[in-house]
């Protein structure tokens, strides 16, 4: 057994296969914590997207894609965050998974002039009736994730991209985003359902 935040026993015997363990247990000790800090803040609530890791009640995994206007996942505790959940194809791959497993891995990347990459794993919860829904835009629920590893990684394979524009469908104030064209398709339109949230703006 191990009283590792980060690894367990499948990490352990590839570190000592590779002779890693050193340095794995000096990078857990430097860099590894289970509260947000100030620079970590500030780079969650300036992301416009992250990836999310889920898995169903048999570990079968799923990863996709969160994104929304810059701000739109919050720090609302010592180690924990918040992001709201927009409307989508109506699948909740990701969020079906978290209503039968909460563990969660979450992947934050700046791809612009210095790349950077932060990991939050931790266990989530969603919610219908959460306070946040009443100040935020679009959402039908709220996602909340208890950090129980925060870590940043080494960019050094991340690409450098420049943003042109946010997307058009993240949610604004006073304004109804645009329906995707694929719920017009002649495949889809006669089953897809309502738009859920109420707009404010």
């Amino acid at each position: 057994m191990t009283d590792s935040i980060l690894y367990h026993e499948g990490n352990r015997k590839l570190q000592d296969q590779f002779d890693s363990r050193r340095i794995s247990d000096r990078l857990e000790e430097k860099l590894a914590r289970t509260a947000f800090t100030a620079d970590d803040k500030a780079f969650i609530e300036g992301a416009f997207f992250f990836f999310l890791a889920s898995a169903d009640a048999q570990g079968r995994p799923d990863c996709s894609f969160k994104g929304g206007a810059a701000g739109f996942v919050r720090i609302t505790g010592p180690s924990e965050l918040a992001w709201p959940d927009y409307d989508g194809n109506g699948m909740f791959k990701s969020l079906g998974n978290v209503a039968v497993n909460g563990n969660v891995g979450l992947l934050f990347i700046d791809m612009h002039d210095k790349p950077k990459r932060l990991r939050v794993n931790g266990t989530a919860a969603i919610s219908r009736g959460d306070p946040l829904l009443a100040e935020t835009v679009g959402a039908q629920l709220i996602v909340r994730v208890t950090a129980q590893a925060i870590f940043p990684n080494c960019p050094r394979y991340i690409p450098k991209f420049s943003q042109v524009e946010p997307s058009v469908y993240a949610p604004q104030a006073g304004c109804e985003p645009p329906e995707p064209a694929w719920k017009g398709f002649d495949s889809f339109k006669d089953a897809v359902h309502p738009r859920q949230p109420t707009f404010k703006g």
